[in-house]
């Protein structure tokens, strides 16, 4: 069966509804363009979010200057809790507060993927030129008649003209892996050794049980947990362990071994978390994989966000990457009469960065499970941000860069990092004065290129 509301060389088919597709799609309907939209689960506006599930999602600059650009952040700004920086705690207990940036401004965002995935289709729902189709399994793309492939609820097939398809489903991309079957694409999945699973941390006499504007973590080399804060008051908490060895989620086998974990490892956690055991036993338990696959387009399709590179959520990063590959794609389409030209020049212009971001994802959970609890951790992120007062223009510490620096490509970022690493490296190994010379700092910027 095809459908006849899609069909036409005017409409661009999106296949998957979650955020980075219904982001794009607006941006097309701002520009004239018709948009349909199929998506694989129900219509989430009409259905309780699973729990569980989905890490909570952080907001950074690049995200924020998408969703500003398609008007839309006005819409979302009620979902959104700011976070300042990391709060650390400890075994014993003790906590520290380590800011992200050196300026107020500086901040994240933690945010619901239900309630911002819902925030965007009532927005999208506003424009005549969007049409929803919910309950549309995609499973495949024929590239020589350019027509997509799908099964209704019922499990009936269904084919729709797709003279411009663009493949926004995700990390398990169905799209992805249909032209990688029939070999127009190759596709690489590079597992992580370790596993998640969710907590909620419900709100204790009304407000939050713990700091709200912060992440908490909780560093214990090797594994983690972490923390993100709720508009309702409530944390979605996050477990990153091994999947077998010891400690591992294959050595929490029974509710006494969870517990004994908890009180061990996290031991300010279980107050926090009364259900924990049920909890534990009721979540799923979610895998994590970097995607690379290439190219990403064939005929007439082409890959965004996750499905063409999905990559580790450790930098906050994945939802703020798929929102940059929105802006860029809306614009190479308005400038490329041919589709396939503006595949080219997407690719060509983000594969370099989005491969950067991927490095850094995996880096930065290293970061935060391991180098965090350092001794010299405290005095290299006091000297970088020193660094920064003294020469704005020329240092900037990474993180800072991929966040807060919407300007500044992540591959350039990645780049500058590495020198920058060099130069704390050098004044580390100094006399303890050498981070207060501002000659030396100069020279040493001055010799990395910078």
């Amino acid at each position: 069966m095809t459908s006849p509301s899609a069909a036409g060389s005017d409409v661009v088919t999106i296949a998957g509804a979650g955020p980075v597709g219904t982001l794009l799609a607006i941006l097309l309907a701002r520009r004239g363009r018709r948009v349909q939209l199929f998506e694989r689960r129900p219509d989430p506006r009409l259905s309780s979010p699973e729990r569980g599930r989905s890490i909570n999602l952080a907001l950074a600059a690049r995200g924020l200057k998408a969703l500003e650009r398609a008007d839309t952040l006005a819409r979302i700004i009620p979902e959104m809790v700011m976070m300042e920086g990391r709060q650390l705690h400890a075994i014993d207990g003790t906590q520290t507060f380590m800011p992200y940036g050196s300026r107020d401004a500086e901040v994240i965002y933690s945010i619901s993927r239900a309630h911002l995935n819902n925030a965007l289709i009532e927005a999208a729902a506003s424009y005549p030129e969007i049409e929803f189709s919910f309950d549309m399994r995609c499973t495949g793309f024929d590239v020589p008649s350019s027509r997509l492939l799908l099964q209704d609820a019922g499990g009936a097939a269904r084919t729709v003209a797709a003279p411009l398809l663009i493949g926004a489903d995700g990390a398990g991309s169905a799209l992805r892996t249909a032209l990688a079957g029939s070999g127009h694409l190759e596709a690489l999945e590079s597992p992580l050794a370790h596993d998640y699973k969710e907590f909620l941390i419900e709100p204790r006499e009304g407000t939050w049980a713990l700091e709200p504007h912060a992440l908490h973590v909780w560093p214990r080399g090797g594994f983690m947990l972490i923390a993100l804060p709720n508009v309702d008051g409530s944390f979605t908490g996050t477990l990153f362990l091994a999947r077998s060895g010891t400690p591992s989620f294959a050595s929490l086998s029974s509710s006494a071994a969870v517990a004994d974990f908890f009180h061990r490892e996290f031991p300010d956690v279980p107050p926090l978390l009364p259900q924990l055991r049920e909890q534990f036993a009721a979540h799923p338990q979610g895998h994590l994989a970097t995607v690379a696959c290439r190219p990403w387009s064939a005929g007439a399709c082409v890959l965004i966000g996750d499905a063409a590179h999905a990559i580790l959520p450790f930098h906050g990063q994945g939802l703020n990457c798929g929102f940059e590959d929105c802006l860029l794609l809306d614009e190479l389409l308005a400038a490329h009469a041919d589709s396939p030209a503006a595949f080219t020049a997407y690719e060509a212009a983000r594969r370099g960065n989005t491969e950067a971001i991927a490095a850094m994802a995996l880096e930065n959970y290293q970061e935060m499970r391991d180098t965090v609890r350092a001794p010299d951790f405290p005095r290299r992120r006091a000297l970088e941000m020193r660094l920064e007062r003294l020469f704005p223009n020329r240092f900037i510490p990474r993180y800072s860069m991929v966040m807060f620096h919407a300007e500044i490509p992540y591959a350039e970022a990645q780049r500058r990092g590495a020198l920058q690493e060099g130069i704390l490296d050098e004044l580390l190994k100094r006399a303890a004065g050498s981070g207060e010379d501002p000659r030396l700092l100069a020279q040493l910027l001055t010799g990395a290129g910078l």
